[in-house]
């Protein structure tokens, strides 16, 4: 019987064996049952996408005559405008001699759920215009998604209104169909008020309004309306869940987090991928890349998004070595990485330093075919600006085919880092020129370049341009960066003045950019002025203490260097230990002051010896000012001993004549190191890259690009 072979083909979703038995029933056959079986094949149709199945039903029933019928009619258009067919749903459509409001309802639906917004909003008009047919409460919850896809403000307010005066509203589908699309039109406040009047609210409505917050940047208001929905008992889901760890995330709060971690494993939900590779990138915007790790290995089957959070978690807590080893762990599990594992992984990278890891990995971005991703050019060009290649950097600038806004960023900052202002004065110049709109990372950028180069009236004259010309709000670091602009060149009192002037209060960095200044130009007075401010804000490390301390020597006020240690102890604070490394080949060599532990210390310590007698010989005399409570013997015995000259020497004993040493290092090279250097790479005949805590310095022939302003 071909009706029981089409009944059970098509219950067992066999497209082609319910179209054969379909073919092979006789056009006589009774069109009530054939149109029932036909209706269950087209929307097994329309659920694959399956066009081309779909017109061979339409052609067999139009031989049959059917197709226009109502039932056969209806479920053809929504076949089409599943399959994104409008056109054809359509024709459908407009040739049904009666259409009711389910055909309505079902062309609505198909539109929308294709992301055809305007034709969806455009049929609900003339279902009422043409066949005076009023929506019903399925026409509403079909359309409303169109006005969020289309983030139609207005026609979602007059649906909403439709809804209130047909009374639809106090359906709990209708009202969580409207708040979450007021959610998705960024109108939260109207979406919670439209909550809080639902006389029954579900899960479902709940999961919309939590995560309406979470998708607008309100973290607190999903967190806590989370706990009150647990509270209340209502059944919690995986859509809650992924909402409130993203809230925790972006607040940084760990033993909230915690407790949605114990939730979900009572409910069941940690055999669900997204919420664990949701739980990773939580533990890792709360610090705890420990825990992230933890869960990261309990999942079974990792997808590429589970390894890309745990690669940026990484990355982003400066655990570069163990990003870059997830990412060939990832490449051994043959798991594809890509532009935003690329994206994750380049910025590790570009932290260690390697100029051979960082060809490395261009190498590799350019076979993946995603070396032309705006985003990833972007890492690529900040990655070999960091590495020291700025010339590099500039020549994948040039390439580019796409700039998006970052890029010029990472250009502009790049050439700030190593020296270069005025270049990076003309490149903002430039991009200005071309119509690219500049954002606020680009003056922090640009801003950065001026304060490195000395150019202060290019600095104070951008920074009124950022408000007066973009109407961008400056934040604590653009201030930070003014204050040391004006103060590394000296005005100190109007970097004063300026901090006064501030119309938010003054954060540590603005503080500490000034004390900086102080130490620079050995103002006290300004000096515990600016300390005393920090103090009161509560500094976690003692980097701003030991700054006083070093300003107090410098004017040989022993009695307050003694204050401020004392103070430190107090308090805990300890001076963080200045470090070195220099990597040779595929080997990380990490050098602390005076440290005797590494295996050719011997080597490394004659060297020094030898280097510091040539340098001696061209006008080197040590620079004692930094060092005090010793006697001057001892004073540059110190002084030979600092982690930046024990990592040159190694350097030059390890690699050949001619051969760059690069080296990186955790704190501001000090006046000595700089000086030695630069008679280093006279002596030598080397060039010698130093990367700071604040910036790069090029040392060739005795000169150092920074021009002596750091």
């Amino acid at each position: 019987d071909h009706h029981a072979r089409l009944r059970s083909a098509a219950a067992r979703s066999d497209l082609p064996g319910a179209l054969a038995a379909f073919a092979a029933m006789s056009s006589s056959a009774s069109a009530s049952p054939v149109l029932r079986t036909f209706t269950s094949l087209l929307k097994l149709c329309a659920a694959r996408a399956d066009l081309a199945t779909g017109r061979a039903v339409h052609a067999q029933l139009a031989a049959r005559g059917l197709s226009a019928e109502s039932l056969a009619a209806t479920a053809l258009a929504n076949m089409y405008a599943k399959c994104r067919r409008p056109g054809d749903a359509r024709r459908v459509f407009d040739r049904m001699p009666v259409r009711d409001r389910v055909a309505w309802n079902a062309l609505v639906a198909g539109y929308a759920r294709n992301g055809l917004a305007g034709a969806a909003m455009e049929m609900v008009v003339r279902m009422q215009e043409e066949d005076g047919e009023r929506p019903d409460s399925v026409t509403l919850v079909s359309v409303l998604p169109a006005c969020a896809d289309a983030q139609a403000l207005r026609a979602c307010r007059e649906v909403h209104g439709f809804a209130v005066r047909a009374g639809f509203d106090e359906l709990v589908n209708v009202s969580t169909a409207i708040l979450d699309v007021y959610c998705k039109c960024g109108a939260v406040e109207v979406a919670r008020a439209v909550f809080d009047r639902m006389p029954g609210k579900n899960s479902v409505s709940w999961n919309a309004m939590i995560k309406g917050y979470a998708e607008n940047g309100d973290a607190t208001e999903a967190l806590a309306l989370f706990k009150r929905m647990v509270g209340e008992g209502v059944d919690v889901t995986d859509v809650s869940v992924l909402a409130a760890l993203h809230a925790c995330g972006e607040l940084g709060y760990l033993d909230e987090g915690r407790r949605v971690h114990e939730l979900l494993m009572r409910i069941g939900l940690e055999s669900n991928v997204s919420v664990m590779n949701a739980l990773i990138t939580m533990y890792s915007k709360c610090k705890r890349t420990d825990l992230a790790a933890q869960v990261f290995d309990e999942v079974r089957y990792k997808t590429r998004i589970s390894w890309n959070a745990m690669i940026l978690g990484c990355t982003q807590n400066g655990r570069s070595e163990d990003a870059v080893r997830l990412f060939s762990r990832m490449q051994l599990k043959n798991v594809k990485p890509d532009s935003f594992t690329l994206v994750s992984v380049i910025p590790a990278l570009a932290d260690i330093s390697d100029p051979l890891q960082a060809r490395w990995i261009h190498g590799y971005s350019i076979r993946m075919h995603l070396d032309q991703d705006v985003y990833v050019l972007t890492a690529l060009i900040d990655m070999y600006a960091k590495c020291g290649r700025v010339s590099i950097a500039r020549s994948l600038f040039k390439s580019a085919r796409e700039r998006h806004v970052i890029t010029w960023n990472a250009m502009i900052h790049g050439y700030g880092s190593h020296g270069f202002g005025k270049v990076a004065v003309e490149l903002f110049e430039e991009m200005k020129s071309s119509g690219r709109v500049p954002n606020e990372t680009t003056f922090l950028s640009v801003l950065s370049a001026c304060s490195h180069a000395g150019l202060v009236d290019e600095g104070r004259k951008y920074f009124s341009s950022m408000n007066e010309d973009y109407g961008l709000e400056p934040g604590m670091e653009h201030y930070g960066t003014m204050v040391d602009l004006l103060g590394r060149a000296g005005k100190l009192d109007e970097a004063w003045s300026f901090i006064q002037k501030m119309p938010v209060d003054p954060g540590i960095s603005v503080y500490g950019a000034m004390l900086g200044a102080c130490k620079l130009h050995k103002n006290v007075e300004l000096a515990e002025e600016s300390a005393q401010r920090i103090f009161e804000l509560g500094p976690d490390e003692g980097v701003y203490h030991v700054l006083l301390a070093n300003i107090y020597a410098n004017a040989s006020m022993w009695k307050d260097v003694a204050r401020v240690r004392t103070a430190m102890e107090k308090k805990g604070l300890q001076k963080t230990p200045g470090w070195s490394i220099v990597q040779l080949k595929n080997e990380i060599h990490t050098f602390y002051s005076g440290s005797t532990n590494h295996q050719q210390a011997k080597d490394i310590y004659a060297r020094l010896a030898k280097l510091i007698e040539e340098i001696k010989a061209v006008g080197y005399v040590p620079d004692t000012d930094s060092i005090h409570d010793v006697e001057d013997d001892v004073k540059a015995q110190l002084l030979n001993t600092h982690s930046e000259k024990l990592a040159i020497a190694y350097g030059l004993i390890r690699t050949s004549p001619g051969t760059t040493i690069q080296i990186k290092k955790n704190l501001r090279v000090c006046n000595d190191c700089h000086n030695a250097t630069k008679l280093i790479s006279l002596v030598t005949g080397r060039e010698i890259i130093m990367r700071d805590i604040q910036r790069f310095h090029h040392f060739k022939d005795g000169k150092c690009s920074c021009g002596d302003y750091w």
